[in-house]
């Protein structure tokens, strides 16, 4: 499993692209974003995001409270696993931060469920 920017070239990504932010990255047209499924409820709620701010030092405090909102919505989490069971995906984001992003706690919250199955 990948993450992945919206503004980068599709031929840099495998599988199925998932994007999983809650708003429309600008700038693109949804004919133009090679995507596969959009789950806008797997992504922080708005509070939480604007809170975050995308601040390298609320990121450990990010990553936390992400997960517990990834707890209490358990659907949309499925709704991501369903597509990891088939094969490879690409977590689509549109963060300008590579390495502090939704897409990056998901990968790794996915994995993780992925790894207890027996089904990474």
């Amino acid at each position: 499993m990948s993450v992945a920017r919206v503004y980068d070239d599709v031929g840099e990504t495998t599988g199925a692209r998932i994007l999983v932010d809650r708003v429309w990255p600008r700038g693109i047209s949804k004919v133009d974003l090679e995507h596969d499924d959009w789950i806008r409820e797997v992504a922080p709620s708005s509070d939480l995001r604007k809170w975050f701010g995308y601040d390298a030092d609320k990121w450990p405090e990010f990553r936390r409270r992400y997960l517990s909102e990834l707890g209490d919505n358990p659907e949309a989490v499925e709704r991501c696993l369903q597509w990891c069971r088939k094969g490879n995906v690409t977590l689509l984001f549109a963060a300008r931060d590579r390495e502090r992003n939704q897409a990056v706690v998901l990968r790794d919250h996915l994995c993780g469920l992925l790894a207890r199955e027996g089904t990474s």
